[in-house]
């Protein structure tokens, strides 16, 4: 992990993991590989799974720019995205979620092979919450654990 997003740490009662549940993250990668590792990792530590293999895909699936539509897809309680691939980076997927009404609480953490601390520090003042470097780990898992429990309180 290599940070931490600001702002007030909550999540809206919407969004809240039920105890029990699974929580639903959504990965965002046009890496077969890292999708289906990061994928083993979530299933691994409890979690429901959903994968799209570009960030055209997740907003058609969270229904983004579709204002009749938005927010009928199944409750995802995080998203996890790489920042570089072809059509539509993992900031601009960023920016579209930040956007949305009904999506804008949803925490969401950039991956990235790149250690670029410009690029970092964009994606966590766009609202990130975290931002970790590929490949993810078993650790790193942990982490993004910990801040899905938080919006169960």
């Amino acid at each position: 992990m290599l940070g931490s997003g600001g702002g007030s740490g909550s999540c809206s009662k919407d969004m809240a993991v039920e105890l029990g549940d699974e929580p639903h993250v959504l990965v965002v990668d046009d890496s077969l590989i890292d999708r289906k590792l990061v994928e083993r990792l979530l299933k691994n530590s409890s979690c429901k799974v959903t994968t799209a293999e570009n960030a055209l895909r997740a907003v058609e699936y969270l229904r983004l720019g579709n204002d009749t539509l938005e927010g009928t897809v199944s409750e995802v309680n995080m998203i996890i995205t790489d920042y570089c691939m072809p059509g539509m980076t993992g900031y601009e997927l960023l920016k579209k979620i930040k956007e949305s009404s009904v999506l804008k609480e949803v925490p969401v953490v950039i991956m990235s092979s790149e250690n670029i601390p410009t690029r970092i520090n964009q994606c966590l003042e766009e609202g990130a919450k975290m931002f970790m470097l590929k490949p993810l780990k078993r650790s790193d898992v942990k982490q993004l654990k910990w801040h899905l429990m938080k919006c169960r309180s």
